[in-house]
């Protein structure tokens, strides 16, 4: 087999699926079958490296009782003993060398330089001379042009490459993918508990995305409240230093004071706020942020001790696993170097201990809340706790302390169940009771989902260490801070690249990118200039209505508009579902906690109402005071301001509907040059409507539509008999509303017992209209009264056009 792929054979395996129990069972069938016995794994890291060594230790006895006691020594390479080499060269067992890439990649390693100890040979050639069967755990991490040379440096006979997520898919053997790991039962189900806050916007929100350094300038992403048309939203903004962010909200009264960039700090990942207020890359200012980490703490807690009850007769310890990007939260220390509970350690004890104190669980955890909880993070040289990237000798020293815990863990008898972990120590957990996973970073990270949940996916064992196969107990809760949707297509969207996995039915195969032509000479076409003679006038329109009238109106829609909440924070579980048409999910349980608004600065409320109307402030007052909802305001600002001015536009839009007239401007008319085809390009879709007979309409090959009723709309319009002509009105012919520019559907010419010219607005026969499509509808009918013989009519279906 030549080429690049050579003799690199691929095996993809999803995550918990047991791909070190396979590459090692195969290192004894390869000997058992053709007597091979030279075979040297290489890891990316430390965590991966001790994760290897510790299955080397508990799969000893099995695989000895399955091999006829096949003679085996497995050693871990280290530079400071590299005389080991000729033992593994020259033993005739079967011999296995651990090593990292870091290890033997570069030239100055000691494994490729000239030792005195070896007569002046390079310790790599014992490995070289032997040709060994090189098995790459993660080869995805090993893609460098460097480090690829450093393999194939080790004169391997081949190399068998073994990942959930392959980068490249060199000669592959066997595929074990998501979907199918899913569907056998071979790893647990999934659920997501989203907790997120909902309606906090009554303080200052900023959340630091990103920093670019580019030559010239430095720029800063960020995310902030921003007032719009539909109230306040988070959006993504490029800011300098010295930009305004109050400026930037379109004057969020909340940003006005000291809420400009003074520093963007590129070296230092930070930017600065002439508040004072420094956030480093990825930190959050507002939006209840502790709150919703301090639920998703209790959310933990709650499931753990749920399952918990139903698995202790079964003999399963549940363990769960928080991971978080800043050990001081968990473990802090005095001016003394003495130990004290960060807030996350006083937030789970004050949860935990409410939680098991709670009569349906009674007796089921006699532990005290000390032992109940720990923290497993690298130390300094003094034995404190620090953070760390996941790569040092201290975090070598973590991974062997969780790797030789793992049995202990496992036991129902030891109290700990608990477990604090530092983010970057993620790889360095695989134990199979790890039933939730909730990440508590202020920091937002970009850890990949499948990272996420992969901690947890091992089918768990009980107390004799058989491995459990029931679903109804092989179920991962992972407390997650976004919404469940956010986090399914996330994961299906990794599935897809990291797998190939085609989700046929769920993703849409939109094709590529097609021109849409117009059909030659239909400028000319009699037909076509019938109906576009009489429409292409252009109008304004005037509105007429009484303030006393609105007053009233707008006072009764305030008062029937929806209960003003208070902040709240809420959590709802989904059960994922992986199936060939993608990554869905079913609702199984919801709650929530509501906060007081104790604290916020109050807003100038008319003001603000007033920006979102153009209302005068006391037409505004009157309509609030006639509501009777004004006391509602204390409960929460932002919401109430929200929901008041969308009540109040909705009144004055019905209002202007009633009163609205169109006139045309003298002989303001839309040119034929509009029609223009040169840069037309859409993606075909399952609306997109595919011409057969021109000669009916304008377009050639496609018609670009919006949804299934247009489409078969179009599609009857082009068989019926009595229709003459249509064509899809284009996005730049608009009528002007009070609410924006509105662009109706379909022109048609139906000859009957006469011939009418229709503009038609097409809609389900049960669909339900929003407030604002139904004013624009009753704007479109007012603007083709005035235009001779054509009729304007919103229909489901062409036989309700002659109706």
């Amino acid at each position: 087999m030549g080429g690049l792929q050579g003799m690199n054979f691929s095996v993809e395996m999803e995550t918990g699926t047991g791909k070190t129990y396979v590459y090692l069972r195969s290192i004894y069938e390869l000997n058992k079958l053709y007597g091979f016995k030279k075979f040297v794994i290489v890891v990316p890291s430390i965590a991966i490296r001790e994760g290897v060594l510790k299955n080397l230790q508990i799969t000893h006895e099995h695989f000895q009782t399955l091999f006829d006691r096949a003679q085996l020594n497995y050693d871990v390479y280290d530079s400071k003993k590299v005389s080991n080499l000729r033992g593994f060269a020259c033993n005739n067992s079967i011999q296995i060398l651990v090593i990292n890439i870091d290890a033997f990649a570069k030239d100055e390693n000691i494994i490729n330089k000239p030792n005195d100890k070896l007569t002046g040979k390079r310790p790599v050639e014992f490995i070289q001379g032997v040709n060994p069967i090189v098995i790459v755990d993660e080869p995805q991490n090993m893609e460098t042009e460097n480090r690829k040379k450093a393999i194939a440096n080790l004169n391997p006979l081949c190399t068998l490459r073994y990942s959930a997520t392959h980068t490249n898919l060199y000669n592959l053997v066997y595929s074990l993918n998501p979907v199918k790991a899913y569907d056998l039962g071979l790893v647990k189900q999934i659920e997501v508990d989203s907790v997120i806050s909902e309606n906090a916007m009554n303080e200052p929100f900023i959340q630091l995305e990103n920093i670019s350094a580019a030559k010239t300038k430095i720029t800063a992403k960020i995310k902030i409240d921003c007032n719009t048309d539909k109230g306040v939203v988070k959006k993504s903004v490029t800011v300098r230093a010295g930009d305004d962010i109050y400026k930037l909200s379109k004057e969020r009264e909340i940003y006005k004071e000291g809420f400009i960039i003074d520093e963007i700090d590129a070296g230092g990942g930070a930017i600065t706020l002439t508040n004072g207020l420094t956030l480093s890359k990825g930190e959050t200012q507002g939006g209840m942020n502790d709150e919703v980490m301090k639920f998703m703490l209790r959310r933990t807690v709650e499931e753990h001790i749920k399952k918990e009850r139903v698995y202790k007769d079964k003999g399963i310890k549940v363990l769960s696993l928080f991971f978080i990007d800043k050990v001081k939260n968990y473990r802090e220390y005095d001016a003394n170097g003495n130990q004290a509970k960060g807030k996350f350690a006083g937030w789970f004890e004050e949860i935990y201990q409410k939680e098991a104190a709670k009569p349906a669980f009674s007796g089921l955890l006699p532990y005290a809340v000390d032992d109940v909880h720990n923290g497993y993070f690298s130390q300094d040289s003094k034995g404190r706790v620090k953070d760390t990237e996941g790569e040092s000798q201290a975090d070598y020293d973590t991974y062997k302390l969780i790797m030789q815990d793992k049995e202990k863990l496992l036991d129902p008898e030891t109290p700990l169940r608990f477990i604090f972990s530092h983010s970057a120590l993620r790889e360095g957990w695989d134990n199979p009771n790890v039933f939730q996973i909730c990440t508590l970073n202020e920091t937002k990270s970009e850890i990949k989902k499948r990272q996420e949940i992969g901690r947890g996916l091992r089918l768990p064992v009980n107390q004799n260490g058989e491995r459990i196969f029931d679903r109804n107990i092989n179920k991962l809760t992972v407390v997650a801070n976004e919404r469940y949707e956010d986090f399914a297509k996330a994961l299906q969207k990794e599935i897809q690249e990291d797998c190939g996995v085609d989700f046929s039915g769920r993703i849409k195969n939109r094709g590529d990118r097609q021109k849409v032509n117009f059909r030659k000479g239909f400028e000319a076409d009699p037909k076509f200039l019938e109906i576009w003679e009489k429409i292409k006038f252009q109008t304004r329109y005037s509105v007429d209505y009484k303030t006393d009238e609105l007053i009233t109106l707008a006072a009764k829609a305030v008062k029937d508009m929806p209960e003003t909440k208070k902040p709240s924070i809420r959590s709802t579980t989904h059960g994922l579902t992986i199936t060939g048409e993608g990554v869905g999910g079913i609702l199984v349980r919801d709650a929530g906690i509501d906060y007081g608004t104790e604290g916020f600065d109050m807003p100038d409320m008319l003001t603000y109402i007033q920006s979102k109307t153009e209302l005068t402030r006391h037409t505004i007052l009157e309509i609030l005071k006639k509501s009777e909802r004004l006391s509602e305001v204390l409960l929460n600002p932002q919401l109430f301001m929200d929901n008041a001015a969308a009540a109040v536009k909705s009144a004055l839009y019905d209002l202007m509907a009633d009163g609205i007239k169109y006139e045309k401007i003298g002989g303001k008319v839309y040119e034929m040059t509009l029609f223009n085809d040169a840069d037309f390009e859409i993606y075909l879709d399952g609306f997109t409507f595919t011409v057969k007979n021109p000669g009916k309409t304008i377009y050639e090959n496609y018609i670009p539509l919006d949804s299934s009723v247009e489409n078969q709309f179009a599609r009857d319009c082009e068989t019926h008999e009595n229709i003459e002509f249509f064509f899809k009105l284009p996005n730049w012919f608009k009528i002007n509303t009070p609410i924006g520019a509105y662009n109706p559907d379909l022109a048609i010419v139906f000859k009957g017992e006469k011939k009418i010219y229709f503009v038609a607005e097409t809609k389900g026969k049960e669909q339900e209209l929003r407030g604002s499509e139904k004013l624009k509808i009753k704007c479109g009918a007012e603007h083709f009264k005035k235009f001779e013989d054509v009729v304007y009519k919103r229909v489901s279906s062409v036989s309700e056009l002659n109706e």
